[in-house]
């Protein structure tokens, strides 16, 4: 149980999480903001024809897990399946390398090769950072792992310059701005410590990203699992993702849909919504009758 019986004390805990969770900058208005969209800004160029990605941006959309939109409104998602061919694994090799070199840019964080095909490793300045990108990102619509200091980003052969590279670029940017530019010390230690607690409460449930036969099994074993669950306790229905490891839950309406996403996140599940559906993680791994995330997601439907 992570949250108190007494629904006042309950909504009080998950405010207070929720605060330690967001910039100082959102903390007492984030009700106020709503999930519309900035322009998106136009490439820029260096004299040499390559994309001067550090230029682009002179402001970025609200944080999702503020309440703002999504990056994408679907998930963006890393290459799987079989080792790619001659051609693809050139092209793949051509992604990686643009996307080390903007985010390197934009972050002065070291990026290498992932050791798994499909990502790209960020080495972030701490664990807690990772932590907190890890969930920031996956609230933007956009894949993402996490391990102690590392942080894997998404990518694939067929990722466009214009569009899925600037995606994966510019949701690092704009997380990572935030973690370094609005979160005072303090915050950054407050975070770390309510990551500790979380996690001895109830281990941080992410999505597996499953890529054999067999774990795309488990995952739509667990998903099944997972949904009776759901409808049971909610009464809310549930829809298959086109992503394995992600189930979607229908919820009324875009505002109950992003207090239902912040709120798992308050409770160490990560999650994220395209529109009113609502995405909780399929993990047959680590969570293997998916019981704390039905669990998780009870808790806040009562609270609704």
């Amino acid at each position: 149980m992570l949250l108190s019986s007494d629904p006042a004390l309950a909504r009080a805990e998950l405010e207070a999480r929720l605060r330690t969770l967001l910039p100082p900058d959102y903390q007492d208005t984030y009700e106020r903001i709503q999930p519309k969209p900035m322009r998106s800004a136009g490439l820029k160029f260096a004299p040499d024809g390559s994309v001067a990605w550090d230029e682009i941006w002179g402001s970025f959309c609200d944080l999702a897990m503020a309440g703002g939109p999504p990056h994408k409104g679907r998930l963006l998602a890393p290459a799987t399946g079989a080792a790619p061919d001659v051609g693809s694994a050139t092209k793949l090799d051509a992604v990686v390398a643009e996307v080390r070199r903007g985010i390197e840019m934009v972050t002065s964080m070291p990026c290498d090769p992932a050791p798994t095909p499909g990502w790209v490793r960020v080495e972030c300045y701490s664990a807690p950072m990772a932590g907190w990108l890890l969930r920031a990102i996956t609230m933007e619509n956009v894949a993402a792992r996490a391990d102690g200091m590392y942080l894997d980003l998404p990518v694939s052969p067929g990722f466009r310059l214009e569009k899925e590279i600037k995606n994966v670029i510019t949701v690092i940017a704009k997380t990572s701005h935030y973690w370094l530019e609005h979160m005072p010390l303090g915050q950054q230690r407050a975070i770390a410590d309510l990551f500790a607690r979380l996690e001895r409460m109830s281990p941080l449930v992410a999505p597996a990203w499953p890529v054999t036969a067999a774990e795309v099994a488990d995952c739509l074993r667990t998903a099944a699992v997972l949904a009776q669950h759901v409808r049971t306790l909610t009464g809310l229905e549930t829809v298959a993702s086109l992503h394995h490891g992600w189930l979607g839950v229908q919820c009324p309406d875009v505002p109950s849909a992003v207090w239902m996403t912040r709120a798992l996140v308050c409770l160490n599940v990560l999650s994220r919504r395209e529109e009113t559906t609502l995405f909780v993680p399929v993990n047959a791994a680590s969570d293997p009758e998916a019981a704390r995330t039905w669990s998780a997601v009870g808790q806040i439907a009562r609270l609704m």
